[in-house]
């Protein structure tokens, strides 16, 4: 269980230094939609954010912000994975798991979705930006947080009972 909080901080230092670089990630966003002629599509996957990066991105400051973000969503899979190997398990831990893997899906559509409070990235943008464009990429990463924080609760939760069960 060290291993996976470990893990966990480390991906949240990495995503404090995302989120000071919010507005360069969506200028990415929106130059590589200008380029790829794709202004009407809101941002609605990590495969999308791939393949603007890959085949529309122009400049290093694009390429390495978006780079940043594909980073720490695997970094997140990985982490997911890590996850399955802990032992116990029971429902509400396998569907927060599964629930982080969905999310975490190169083809999930994530336009529907969006952080809730205390994250405040959403309330960073424009009305039409988070309704229709960057809502649901910027909200993935906080709410994947979320749910494996959760998960860490619920299992160490269960680790308990499980100890106390059999003394």
């Amino acid at each position: 269980m060290n291993e996976v909080k470990d893990a966990l901080r480390s991906i949240e230092q990495n995503y404090k230094l995302f989120l000071q670089q919010q507005f360069t990630f969506i200028g990415a966003l929106q130059h590589t939609r200008e380029n790829a002629h794709d202004m009407i599509r809101p941002v609605a996957s990590i495969s999308q954010v791939q393949s603007y990066m890959d085949h529309h991105c122009n400049n290093s400051t694009d390429r390495r912000i978006l780079n940043m973000f594909l980073n720490i969503c695997n970094d997140l899979s990985k982490l997911c994975q890590k996850l399955e190997s802990v032992q116990p398990h029971n429902s509400i831990t396998n569907d927060i798991l599964e629930s982080c893997k969905v999310l975490l899906s190169h083809s999930n559509d994530l336009s529907s979705i969006r952080a809730k409070y205390p994250h405040d990235v959403v309330n960073h943008l424009s009305c039409n930006e988070a309704k229709n464009h960057f809502g649901g990429v910027v909200s993935l990463i906080p709410i994947v947080l979320d749910c494996i924080k959760e998960w860490i609760t619920h299992t160490e939760k269960l680790s308990r009972e499980v100890l106390q069960n059999g003394s």
